[in-house]
């Protein structure tokens, strides 16, 4: 399943779609972590927007079940996810190697949606949702993942 081509049915909708929540489920799950670990020393305002973003990756989450579930398919339950991450995550970085992991979380999910969007704009498809509330759905979590970007950057550089 490609993003580079216009996306063809709902199947292939829902399954995109379920990949947008598993990348949220990851994020949430790091970012959980990450303002989680006393033992990282993480100064507040890190923790604080690492706690954000946990708490916005929830919400993306919810946001595109609610598409999905129009679709009927299944999502993967969060915990499911959690403990996947949790196996593979060591938790023992300082907080600049918090903050790169968070950045890449960030862009990865942005330049996601993006495409994603891309790929549904493409589509001559009729879906069995509406096709204008699914892109302002998709493009505001985009744009709230643009802005995860622009926080952890500035984060990044108040600490150079």
């Amino acid at each position: 399943m490609s993003l580079t081509v216009p996306v063809g049915s709902d199947h292939q909708l829902a399954r995109l779609l379920q990949i947008g929540v598993v990348l949220e489920e990851v994020v949430e799950a790091r970012a959980s972590k990450h303002a989680s670990d006393a033992a990282a020393g993480l100064p507040d305002d890190v923790r604080a927007m690492l706690e954000d973003a946990a708490e916005e990756s929830a919400d993306h989450r919810d946001r595109l079940e609610d598409l999905i579930d129009e679709l009927d398919a299944d999502t993967v339950p969060f915990e499911e996810i959690e403990t996947l991450v949790e196996a593979q995550y060591e938790a023992d970085e300082d907080f600049d190697g918090v903050l790169y992991d968070q950045l890449c979380n960030e862009e990865t999910a942005y330049k996601f949606y993006d495409d994603l969007i891309d790929a549904v704009e493409a589509s001559d498809v009729r879906f069995g949702i509406d096709r204008e509330r699914l892109l302002a759905t998709l493009a505001a979590i985009r744009e709230e993942e643009a802005d995860g970007v622009e926080e952890v950057t500035e984060l990044m550089e108040e600490r150079r």
